[in-house]
């Protein structure tokens, strides 16, 4: 499961922020085939970019699903804009909130740090790809 990867990669060993993990936990996850330069992309989203804004779980798993389900462009994809919109929407439900701030002040404790915040994100995430992948291999 994503959440056991997420776990693996949100870790002293690996020393990643929030977006860094979801990445690197889905890359193997998933087989996305990223190699460490593509995964350096996610470094800069950690900590709501560096502002406390949108979580940067979230932005990696916008990443992931951009990744899995566009082929060429954003335009062109019939899933992308309505999986995204699952995923924020039902992370919100969840946890109250998309921001960095909010979740941090909300959630955050010194012995897991953001780990449960980024565990959401996985298993909303890992849901909506297990469903679609399944469902498109039907």
């Amino acid at each position: 499961m994503l959440i056991n990867k997420i776990e693996e990669y949100y870790s002293e060993d690996y020393d990643l922020n929030c977006a860094e993990t979801m990445l690197y936990a889905a890359n193997d996850m998933y087989k996305l085939g990223l190699d460490r330069n593509a995964l350096k992309m996610a470094a800069g989203f950690g900590s709501g970019m560096y502002i406390r804004s949108i979580c940067g779980a979230l932005t990696s798993g916008i990443m992931v699903l951009s990744h899995l389900f566009v082929n060429d462009r954003a335009h062109t994809s019939p899933y992308l804009k309505v999986f995204i919109n699952e995923l924020l929407h039902r992370y919100s439900e969840k946890m109250g909130d998309l921001r960095c701030s909010y979740l941090k002040e909300k959630h955050y404790n010194d012995k897991v740090r953001c780990l449960n915040v980024i565990k959401e994100a996985g298993i909303i995430l890992d849901d909506i790809i297990t469903r679609e992948l399944s469902r498109q291999s039907e």
